[in-house]
């Protein structure tokens, strides 16, 4: 909001134009439709003097229901909002009229006053690092991460856009068309070196969180060191965090794959002449290319973020990858997280880096054992989700329509409201759902409370006790568990405690879970019940070789990437090479190639 200036002295004064926030001001009294020309751009923090904000809001209030802009209306809007008097009375809204010179420079006055409220920022930002660095306390990796988001948001800021007129629009797009045309599509973003997949994809695209996952022994690690090399070769500068590996048997791997030689023989050294000059070739070629590798373990989501800030800044960077997800450390304050909130958070925060950077960052996930415990053993995109499920006749309220509605009816849908809480306010509201699906048959468990309630749910579903969030086989009889104080479901209602009174083995079902991001829940059967944590991946994508679970396989020497997610586009599976003993992948027509004459 605007701000005081009588406390500052006058060489400290902050920017800002009294002059011109006036004339913007007095030319929408004017001219009511010079409005247009700065609404745009300028918001009522932008202006220094606290009442000419109020002015500015009291015409954007009017503006919004569609009423008359004059003195009569303003003046009357600020005295409903009781700032009339504070703001100088009538008399300071006929000032602004009287002495506005002319309403034809509206977007001149305005950009003057949008530049000085940049610059103001920009000294705000300034005392906020001054502010950080002298918090000796602070751990020093959120004071780094802290000090560059306020520089970053007086940037963002100054990205607005104005409306675009069609034939601007149209010569944007076809000057892009006429760019890539002839291209092949495989080059459109980051190439992977992966033909069938580039073409799927179109390459990583730039701002993409994209995902890789798998069970151990499926090779991700050597199908992120791969991809990596072809992007490499193709002119882009990758960044590589590994967590699992040190920079030393990354490079063996590389080199490996690069010669033939076995990792074993190249961590031995027994190399006989032949393999030594193919050892120096290797390193000879890859030695210049711009990769960057860093093996921090437990590394945090703000150092993360701070390095590749770091580097994009002083090299340029075109590609981040992370090895993996699950060893990431979500840093320091998050200690009484869950490990699915912890998740949660540190996905959340890569995705945040790449739409910042505008650079596609690619991670490597590890799956659960419950791949294994079903008969198809690919991957499926449920199992990335980390939260439990109910069974199909849970009854889920629908609050604009005021339906009870069985939760398999709701699977495929999206963009509906659910009952709610805010653990802020702890109120019933809204939520909306972004995702509803099944996720098989499993084993469920009855869970019924002392008030009457009862529901089905496999024994990772949580529910929100005194505690905060547990899951289902981490409950007793006698605990308490939040739910609506009546079952009607008002919203605003309040939220109640009840206590458990069994919990039973019931057999097994048809398992359901919504998707509700904001809140994180949902009432299901009158009771609040934690939702399914959404990947906030753009791309999914799953690594799956036949042969580890199969030994007469028909498919030896193949690894389908399975693509589970695409935002933006088609999914589907590409198969490639893999070769077992260098763990290393290429391009299925490329099985003839004899590596290094082994």
């Amino acid at each position: 909001m605007a701000q005081d200036s009588s406390s500052l002295s006058p060489d400290r004064m902050a920017p800002h134009s009294i002059e011109a926030e006036e004339a913007v001001l007095g030319s929408i009294l004017l001219n009511p439709d010079a409005l247009f020309e700065v609404a745009s751009f300028l918001s009522a923090d932008d202006f220094f003097i606290v009442r000419n904000g109020w002015v500015w809001e009291a015409i954007m209030r009017l503006h919004e229901r569609n009423e008359e802009i004059d003195n009569v209306t303003v003046v009357e809007e600020l005295r409903h909002h009781e700032r009339l008097d504070e703001a100088g009375g009538p008399a300071y809204i006929t000032y602004l009229i009287n002495h506005t010179p002319s309403s034809i420079y509206t977007e001149t006055y305005g950009r003057i006053v949008e530049r000085a409220a940049i610059r103001r920022r920009m000294l705000e930002a300034a005392s906020e690092i001054a502010r950080l660095a002298h918090e000796e306390s602070a751990n020093i990796d959120e004071v780094i991460d802290q000090a560059e988001s306020a520089m970053f948001r007086v940037s963002e800021q100054r990205q607005r856009k104005d409306l675009v007129v069609m034939h601007d629009a149209v010569l944007a797009y076809y000057k892009r068309i006429e760019d890539l045309y002839g291209r092949d599509a495989a080059s459109f973003g980051v190439p992977t070196g992966f033909d069938d997949l580039d073409q799927l994809l179109g390459g990583f695209q730039r701002s993409d969180l994209l995902i890789v996952a798998s069970r151990p022994g499926m090779g991700k690690t050597s199908w992120l060191l791969s991809t990596a090399l072809n992007a490499a070769r193709k002119g882009a500068r990758v960044a590589i965090f590994s967590l699992e590996m040190s920079n030393e048997q990354l490079v063996q791997r590389m080199v490996s794959s690069e010669t033939g030689i076995s990792t074993n023989r190249l961590r031995l050294g027994q190399l006989n002449e032949r393999e030594w000059t193919l050892f120096v070739e290797a390193t000879d070629k890859l030695s210049p290319l711009p990769i960057y590798m860093d093996d921090t373990p437990a590394l945090s989501p703000l150092q993360l973020r701070t390095k590749c800030r770091r580097l994009y800044s002083e090299h340029g960077l075109d590609l981040v990858m992370v090895d993996y997800m699950q060893l990431m450390n979500a840093g320091t304050g998050r200690a009484s997280e869950n490990r699915v909130q912890e998740i949660s958070f540190i996905s959340r925060h890569m995705k945040q880096m790449a739409r910042e950077l505008n650079v596609p960052v690619l991670s490597a996930a590890q799956l659960s054992r419950a791949v294994e415990q079903r008969q198809d053993k690919r991957p499926q995109l449920s199992d990335l989700r980390e939260s439990g499920c109910l069974a199909g006749e849970t009854l889920i309220h629908l609050p604009g329509t005021g339906e009870y509605v069985p939760i398999r009816d709701l699977a495929g849908h999206a963009d509906f409201q659910v009952s709610s809480l805010d653990t802020d306010s702890w109120k019933l509201d809204s939520g909306t759902v972004t995702h509803a699906f099944c996720t098989g048959i499993k084993p469920v468990f009855r869970l019924k409370t002392q008030l009457g309630r009862t529901i089905r749910a496999t024994a990772n579903h949580k529910f929100l006790t005194f505690a905060g969030w547990k899951r289902l086989d981490e409950l007793v009889p006698g605990d308490r568990l939040a739910v609506p104080h009546t079952p009607d479901y008002a919203l605003r209602g309040l939220v109640r405690w009840d206590r458990i009174a069994a919990i039973e083995p019931d057999g097994e079902s048809d398992v359901y879970d919504l998707t509700v991001p904001g809140p994180h829940n949902f009432v299901a059967n009158n009771i609040i019940v934690h939702n399914s944590i959404e990947q906030d991946a753009d791309v999914v994508m799953f690594i799956y070789r036949d042969e580890v679970y199969n030994e007469n396989t028909e498919r030896p020497n193949q690894a389908d990437i399975i693509v589970a997610k695409h935002r933006n586009g088609p999914t589907d599976t590409v198969t490639l090479f893999f070769r077992k003993e260098l763990t290393q992948f290429s391009n299925l027509a490329k099985t003839e190639v004899d590596y290094a004459g082994y």
